[in-house]
């Protein structure tokens, strides 16, 4: 049987609004109802960020408690992993949700270029952040913006600071920083390959370029993410109704490359997270 395919959701991410697309979910009542929809569609990881009452970005600890026991509640068993992202705060505040010990977070591990600033991750705040993940044992994805990431989680894997199997997502589309390019992807696979043959991997693609992305990613035996964080439509002339369809748009690329996907079970066994309590 084919390897199972892992499919995060990234439900909201810190930009998209309501007047982008009426069905990103803002509250965290709204997240919960989402990421459940999605969870019954196929996904196994929900990638949260939470917000403030006015839409804004927020960092705030008792938002993501608040939206970790909603999905613990309503999608038992699904793999919660907290955004660490430089939009919702800066410094400390970036990894001020780590004690609530989700089973992964987001972890870039150098800076790159926004479409309209500088993502920094300096090092100390990187090394800040994995160690707390290594406190509250909750698993590093890598968010992977440029080749020199893979390369920089690969030296953090081998001297410890983050422990156990890389799990590194190639992030592709995001203006100014890596664009949705073939060849890139490939090469990327076979410098995980090369550098950390025993590690998984997926990829996200930003906007036009998310089907895109979860295609190779389906047939090149990767995981893949989704979600409306990341891209607002079905196709060029529709908006996503959901982040469920979205995921469902995943599942039928599954389906059409025969791998299955995979259950959160099989996601917690294949990434070597902690058993659902």
């Amino acid at each position: 049987m084919a390897k199972p395919c892992i499919i995060c959701v990234a439900i909201t991410g810190s930009v998209a609004t309501k007047d982008n697309n009426p069905a990103v979910p803002i509250t965290v009542s709204e997240q919960v109802e989402s990421v459940h929809q999605s969870f019954e569609a196929g996904a196994s990881i929900a990638h949260c960020h939470v917000r403030n009452d006015d839409g804004t970005p927020s960092s705030d600890p008792e938002k993501f408690a608040r939206l970790k026991e909603g999905i613990e509640t309503h999608c038992p068993g699904m793999i919660i992993q907290l955004s660490t992202g430089g939009r919702s705060g800066a410094g400390s505040a970036r990894g001020g949700m780590l004690p609530l010990s989700p089973d992964m977070a987001s972890l870039s591990v150098g800076s790159n270029n926004f479409p309209t600033r500088v993502y920094e991750n300096p090092p100390d705040l990187v090394d800040w952040l994995a160690a707390e993940m290594r406190t509250y044992d909750v698993k590093p994805e890598i968010e992977a913006f440029d080749l020199s990431h893979i390369h920089q989680a690969v030296a953090m894997n081998r001297d410890g600071r983050i422990p156990g199997k890389l799990y590194v997502q190639f992030v592709m589309g995001v203006k100014n920083a890596m664009p949705v390019d073939r060849d890139v992807f490939d090469y990327y696979i076979r410098t995980m390959e090369r550098l950390a043959p025993e590690a998984q991997w997926c990829a996200a693609g930003v906007g036009r370029g998310q089907i895109e992305v979860n295609e190779w990613c389906i047939a090149a035996g990767g995981h893949t993410r989704t979600g409306l964080e990341d891209n607002m439509r079905l196709d060029k002339n529709t908006l996503a109704p959901s982040n469920a369809a979205l995921v469902q748009k995943a599942v039928e690329l599954c389906e059409r490359y025969e791998r299955p996907v995979a259950t959160w079970k099989e996601a917690r066994e294949i990434l070597e997270l902690r058993p659902f309590a």
